[in-house]
């Protein structure tokens, strides 16, 4: 059987980019940008707190993939999509102080933090949205007396999010 060695020229880089895909994605490490599930962020005491627990998640297996800074806000970005950060009192204070937050993507973050803040209103809890949290990002916050401690954020997929510096 006769194989042109144009085809095995094409076919053979095919074979093992996919190969790689699917071996990094059975692993947790998804090259790609999809899907974008959203995230759970946590914030840390101190800059020093923070690399300690990035640390720590590595050591069980939960390693870095990279790190995303704004508006004075230090974010440790991990594979499994959870994030570690570290944000300025005035940042800290305005959200209410939450400990964590659960990140939900949205085409149109404020719309949907609107849409969120009333269906929470309408089941009769409290809820307030916040966009000037992070002003150089397209996130907004909805912070409500239905968690303890937690808000939520939306924002956009992560392809439309600036790039890390």
């Amino acid at each position: 059987m006769f194989i042109p060695i144009w085809l095995l020229a094409i076919a053979l880089p095919v074979l093992a980019a996919m190969v790689g895909w699917t071996v990094l994605a059975a692993s947790g490490r998804n090259p790609l940008p999809f899907p974008d599930r959203g995230s759970r962020i946590f914030s840390a005491a101190s800059p020093e707190a923070k690399d300690v627990i990035v640390s720590l998640l590595g050591r069980h297996g939960v390693d870095e993939r990279f790190q995303f800074d704004s508006s004075g806000i230090r974010r440790s970005i991990m594979w499994d999509g959870t994030i570690i950060n570290v944000q300025p009192a005035e940042t800290f204070a305005r959200l209410g102080s939450p400990a964590a937050s659960i990140g939900l993507v949205a085409a149109d973050p404020v719309a949907a933090a609107n849409e969120a803040a009333e269906f929470l209103r309408a089941r009769g809890f409290e809820a307030q949205v916040i966009l000037d949290a992070e002003p150089e990002l397209p996130i907004a916050f909805v912070a409500t007396n239905a968690f303890v401690g937690t808000v939520l954020n939306f924002r956009k997929h992560i392809i439309h999010m600036p790039r890390p510096k």
